[in-house]
């Protein structure tokens, strides 16, 4: 079930979250998450009139996509960038892309012309799942990441909703 996340999800969020932040290179970041910094951001996505959905499967939490203006300014109105996390047994069996498919409806319903993801380039899977569901590869950043003592590149995936 894809529904959208409320501030008792946080929780749960950061437990699904942290161990990506902190075990590997999927996101640059190195600073884990607590469930009041999730609450934060949920509010302030819905408050923007973007997206956080959940996955969960019962009562287990599955997964979550979320999405948020690509850069700031009026110019960039019309392009999002988002974020997307799943559990390791949720892999593979169709909650990224019902995430996704939730996600970019809600987004071109919202206007929104183009939407980005930012996927390290060491993390190969996300890049596949990215280009199976439409996104081209558009740049690489070179060494603009840090984390585990070196620099990593990141690739600029780009699908259009409209």
């Amino acid at each position: 079930m894809i529904r959208p996340a409320t501030t008792a999800d946080a929780a749960a969020l950061a437990a699904l979250w942290n161990p990506m932040i902190r075990d590997t290179a999927v996101t640059f970041n190195a600073l884990e998450k607590t469930g009041p910094d999730i609450a934060t951001m949920i509010g302030t996505r819905q408050a923007d009139g973007h997206a956080f959905l959940v996955a969960t499967d019962g009562s287990a939490l599955l997964g979550f996509a979320t999405y948020a203006q690509f850069r700031g300014g009026v110019g960039y109105a019309r392009t999002m960038e988002h974020t997307i996390i799943l559990a390791p047994e949720a892999q593979g069996r169709g909650t990224g892309r019902a995430l996704m498919t939730a996600l970019e409806t809600h987004a071109r319903d919202g206007g929104a012309h183009s939407m980005f993801a930012g996927v390290s380039a060491e993390n190969p899977a996300g890049r596949a799942f990215h280009a199976r569901i439409g996104y081209a590869e558009v740049a690489v950043l070179r060494q603009v990441g840090h984390k585990f003592g070196r620099y990593m590149d990141l690739v600029l995936m780009q699908k259009f909703l409209t």
